[in-house]
Parts: structure tokens; C-alpha cells; sequence
């Protein structure tokens, strides 16, 4: 079973940066999606950044112009480097990637989730 390993995650300042990587196990084909969500507590699991398969990457409007995604189907990894980063971005993040194989359901693969702690 492949899993995803994800590092990067900790402790910073307010204002500060943080790189988070995520790298699968083994191979994963037909790669349609690849992205990071966050949970914060007492809230849902949102969509923080995405690269979708033939598409342009999208972010959600809060963290718009800070984090920037990046990923790499052959070496089935995904980062995301963070910057300016701030109070309300605490929470644990999720890379997640999803794949058409097998077909037809396909799968979704998850990390085991990185702590990304912000302090003032």
C-alpha cells in the first residue's frame, strides 16, 4: 500500500515561512489531482492549494498570493512553501493526491497530516 510522507511542518513566527513536502512511497498512476488541506480546531477540512490534472493550480482566497504549490507527477511529491505566514494559518495540513487507478472508482491517497503551529 503506498502512503504519503509528508515533513516541513513546525513552529514559526508570525510573518515567517515554512516548506512542506510530500512524498508518496511508491508509484502512483494517472495522477488527477494533487493538493494540500488544512484542519484547524473545531473546524472542517478545507482546500488550502491544488494542481488538478491539466489545470491551472488554484488556492483558496485566504491564502492567495502567500503559498505557492508545486508538484511532480513522475516523482509523485508535492510541496508547498508558505510565506507571511500568519496567526489563523495553525492547523494541521494534508497532502492529499488523488488517482483515476484502479479504475473506474480510483483512489484517494492521504498523508498522515504535518502540525504548522504560528505564534505570535
Amino acid at each position: 500500500q503506498v502512503q504519503l510522507v509528508e515533513s516541513g511542518g513546525g513552529l514559526v513566527q508570525a510573518g515567517g515561512s515554512l516548506r512542506l513536502s510530500c512524498t508518496a512511497s511508491g508509484s502512483i498512476f494517472n495522477i488527477n489531482f494533487m493538493g494540500w488541506y488544512r484542519q484547524a480546531p473545531g473546524k472542517q477540512r478545507e482546500l488550502v492549494a491544488a494542481i488538478p490534472r491539466g489545470g491551472s493550480t488554484n488556492y483558496a482566497d485566504s491564502v492567495k498570493g502567500r503559498f505557492t504549490i508545486s508538484g511532480d507527477n513522475a516523482k509523485t511529491t508535492v510541496y508547498l512553501q508558505m510565506n507571511s505566514l500568519k496567526l489563523e494559518d495553525t492547523a494541521v495540513y494534508y497532502c492529499n493526491i488523488k488517482s483515476d487507478s484502479p479504475f473506474p472508482v480510483g483512489y484517494d491517497y492521504w498523508g498522515q497530516g504535518t502540525q504548522v503551529t504560528v505564534s505570535s
